[in-house]
C-alpha cells in the first residue's frame, strides 16, 4: 500500500509525551524550528517546567541548530492526552521506560491521534514492534523508533518497527533536517540503534574498569578527553543521564544478550544506585561529587553538564549604571540559566524589587517591592512563570518596606520582611490570610519612629522558613556601619494567645553583626547562610552558622567568603551543593557551601537585590 505523508498546515502539531528532562528539549527543538508544539503530561510542575524551560531557551535553540524560519512555532502543555494529539503529525513518546505503559499508551495513540499520524517512541532501551501488539496492521505501519540524544546535540536515530513503512524513513530524515538535526536510521532492528550500541560498550567497559579497581573516574575521564577530543569522559556523562537511568539500559543488554552484570550494572547498584548516589539529579552525587556537571559558560561545558543546575531569577532594583529613565520605576526581573548564560527580562517597570522566589507547582513568581521607605508604599506582586499575568496580591501600603520574600512550599504560604514598618508578614499566595507574625515596633508612634537607636535595631530585611523543623528567621539589620546586626528565630505556630508583639517564643541567635541582609536556612544540616552588607573585613560577605540542637553551637558562625560589593541576595543550591548570592554591585557568584571555588557567573552595569532559584532544566 501507498504511504501518503501528513498534510501539516498551521493547525497541525508535533505532539511530545513527557514533558521531563528529554522531552521539553525535543518539544524546544521543534518549536525553534517553526512547528507548533503539543506536550502532555499528567504532572502540573513539569507542563509548568517545560513550557518555561521553552520560553528561556528557545532563542537560544534557534541559534544552536541554525534555523532560519522567521518565527518559531507555538507551544502548549495539557494534561490529557486527547487535547495533545487531536492535531498532531508526528507523535514522540517519551514517557518512562516501562513497556506495559508503552503498549497502552500507543493504543490510545491509535485510537485518539489523527489517522495519518506517524507515532514515533523515544526508546531506544525497548524495540517499537514489542509496543504495537494492540494496534491494527495499518497503525502499525505508522510506527517507530525515534530516539533523540539530548538536544542540543544534533543527532537523533529512526529504527523500524518491522512494520513501519518504508516511506516513512525520508520523509522523517527530511523533517529533522529542516529542524537542524542529523538523522540517522538503523536498517534493522537494533536494541540500542547505532550510537547507543557504541556508548553501551563504553559504559561497560567503564564500570568493569572501575569495578576492579583499575582506576578512578577522573582520570578516565582525562585521558578520554585528553585521547579523543571529547568535552566530557564517560564517567562525568553517566553522571549526568543518571546512574539509575544507566543500570536499567545495561538490564535490557544483559537479558538480550545473556551477559554477565557483577562487575557492570550489579557493582553500579551495589555501591552507588542502592545508596542513592544517582549522579548530578539525586544531591548526592554519583561517580563524582555532587555539583561536578554544573559548570559556568566559560569552562566550555558539554551538552551534557547544568541539566540538573537550576535556573536562576534576579532583581534588578533599578539604580545601577545602565539606568536611563526614572529610577523609581525602573526595576527588572532577569533570568538566566544556572551558568549565567540565556539571560532574558521577564517583568520590567518594578518599584524597588529587593526579594522574590518562585512556585513552580504555582506557575508563579512572587517578588516585593519596597516603593518609597518614607511614605509606606510598599507592595507584594506575581506574575507568570513568562511575566504575564501581572497581579498585585499585597497592596500598596499593606505592607511598608518589604524586603526578602520566601516561599513555604509544603504549607503554600508568603513569607516576607517589612523593615521600615518593623513586621514580619504572611499570606497565601493570592494575598489572602495576610497575617502579621512579629512586630518590633509601631511605625506610626512618633516616640518608635524617632527612637533611632529602636528604631534602626528592630528593622526586619531577610526571611527564611524552615516547615521541616517548624520554624522561620529573620534578621535584623540595624544602623547603617553600627555593629547592631541581630538574627532571632521563632515557631511557625504561635503561642496561644500571643501577638505579634508579645510573643514568647522568640529567640536570639547571633548579635552584634555589621549588618546582616538576606538569609537562608539548610532543614537537612540546621545550618544557616546570611549575607551581610557592613564594612570590611567582617562585613561585605557571605556567613554560615550552625542553629540546631546542639546549644553549644548556637552563636558561632563562619565568614565563608568577603569582598563583595553590598551583598543583599542569596539562595543554597541543595541539589548541586553551591550557593548563589548577588550584589548591588551588579554580579552574580557561586560558591561550594564552604565559600571555596567562589566564580563571577555574570556581571553588568545593573544594581542586583533578590534571588531565587527554579529546577526547570
Amino acid at each position: 500500500m501507498t504511504w501518503q505523508p501528513p498534510v501539516i498546515d498551521s493547525k497541525r502539531t508535533v505532539a511530545v509525551l513527557g514533558a521531563g528532562v528529554l522531552g521539553r528539549r525535543i518539544a524546544c527543538v521543534w518549536a525553534a524550528g517553526g512547528y507548533n508544539v503539543a506536550i502532555r503530561d499528567p504532572s502540573a510542575d513539569q507542563r509548568n517546567a517545560a513550557i518555561h524551560f521553552i520560553d528561556n531557551n528557545i532563542a537560544a535553540f534557534a541559534k544552536e541548530f541554525k534555523n532560519t524560519n522567521p518565527r518559531p512555532g507555538d507551544y502548549a502543555a495539557y494534561e490529557d492526552l486527547d487535547s495533545a494529539v487531536k492535531n498532531a503529525w508526528f507523535v514522540v513518546e517519551a514517557v518512562p521506560e516501562k513497556l506495559d505503559l508503552k503498549i497502552s499508551t500507543f493504543a490510545e495513540l491509535a485510537q485518539k491521534a489523527p489517522k495519518d499520524c506517524i507515532l514515533g517512541s523515544n526508546s531506544s532501551s525497548y524495540k517499537s514492534r514489542l509496543m504495537v501488539g494492540k494496534l491494527d496492521e495499518q497503525a502499525k505501519e505508522r510506527v517507530l523508533n525515534v530516539h533523540y540524544t539530548m538536544p542540543p546535540v544534533r543527532v537523533v536515530e529512526l529504527m523500524t518497527s518491522t512494520f513501519t513503512h518504508p516511506e516513512i524513513f525520508p520523509f522523517l530524515e527530511n523533517k529533522h533536517r529542516e529542524v537542524g538535526l542529523l538523522p540517522g536510521t538503523a536498517r534493522v532492528e537494533s536494541t540500542g540503534f547505532i550510537i547507543n550500541r557504541l556508548w553501551a560498550a563504553m559504559k561497560r567497559e567503564t564500570m568493569m574498569i572501575l569495578a576492579e579497581g583499575v582506576t578512578t573516574p577522573q582520570e578516565i575521564d582525562m585521558l578520554f578527553v585528553e585521547l579523543f577530543g571529547a568535552r566530557a569522559g564517560p564517567c562525568a556523562a553517566m553522571d549526568a543521564v543518571g546512574l539509575d537511568t544507566v543500570a536499567f539500559i545495561e538490564d535490557n543488554y544483559i537479558k538480550e544478550r545473556h551477559l554477565d552484570g557483577k562487575n557492570t550494572v550489579d557493582w553500579l547498584r551495589e555501591n552507588y544506585v542502592n545508596k542513592g548516589l544517582l549522579g548530578a539529579k539525586s544531591g548526592k552525587g554519583g561517580l563524582y561529587p555532587a555539583g561536578y556537571t554544573t559548570k559556568p559558560s566559560t569552562d566550555n561545558p558539554s551538552q551534557l553538564d547544568n541539566l540538573a543546575a537550576p535556573t536562576l531569577y534576579v532583581l534588578d532594583i533599578g539604580v545601577g549604571e545602565n539606568v536611563t529613565s526614572n529610577f523609581l520605576s525602573s526595576g527588572t526581573i532577569y533570568t538566566a540559566s544556572g551558568n549565567g548564560e540565556n539571560v532574558r527580562k521577564l517583568v520590567d517597570g518594578l518599584h524597588f524589587p529587593d526579594g522574590i522566589d518562585i512556585s513552580v507547582p504555582q506557575g508563579r513568581i512572587f517578588w516585593t517591592n519596597m516603593g518609597v521607605p518614607s511614605e509606606n508604599n510598599g507592595s507584594i506582586q506575581s506574575a507568570n512563570l513568562d511575566g504575564s499575568d501581572l497581579r498585585t496580591i499585597v497592596p500598596l501600603g499593606a505592607v511598608h518596606t518589604p524586603k526578602q520574600l520566601c516561599i513555604d512550599h509544603i504549607n503554600k504560604k508568603i513569607y516576607f520582611s517589612d523593615r521600615e514598618g518593623m513586621r514580619v508578614h504572611r499570606t497565601n499566595f493570592d494575598g489572602s490570610q495576610h497575617e502579621i507574625l512579629v512586630k518590633t515596633g509601631d511605625f506610626d508612634k512618633p516616640t518608635d519612629k524617632d527612637d533611632q537607636t529602636k528604631h534602626a535595631s528592630p528593622q526586619c530585611v531577610g526571611i527564611a522558613v524552615d516547615p521541616k523543623h517548624g520554624r522561620f528567621y529573620w534578621t535584623q539589620k540595624g544602623a547603617s556601619k553600627a555593629g547592631q546586626g541581630r538574627i532571632f528565630r521563632a515557631n511557625i505556630e504561635a503561642p496561644a494567645g500571643a501577638t505579634p508583639s508579645t510573643r514568647s517564643d522568640i529567640e536570639l541567635l547571633f548579635q552584634n553583626l555589621p549588618e546582616p541582609i538576606d538569609l537562608e536556612i539548610d532543614p537537612e544540616t540546621e545550618l544557616l547562610y546570611w549575607t551581610d552588607r557592613g564594612e570590611h573585613p567582617v562585613g561585605n560577605s557571605v556567613n554560615r552558622g550552625y542553629v540546631g540542637s546542639d546549644s553549644k553551637a548556637v552563636g558561632k558562625f563562619d565568614i565563608l567568603t568577603r569582598h563583595l560589593h553590598e551583598a543583599i541576595g542569596i539562595r543554597l543550591d541543595k541539589v548541586n551543593k553551591h550557593i548563589y548570592f548577588v550584589d548591588m554591585g551588579g554580579s552574580l557568584y557561586r560558591s561550594d557551601l564552604d565559600g571555596h571555588n567562589k566564580t563571577v557567573i555574570y556581571s553588568g552595569k545593573a544594581a542586583l537585590t533578590g534571588l531565587a532559584l527554579a529546577y526547570i532544566n
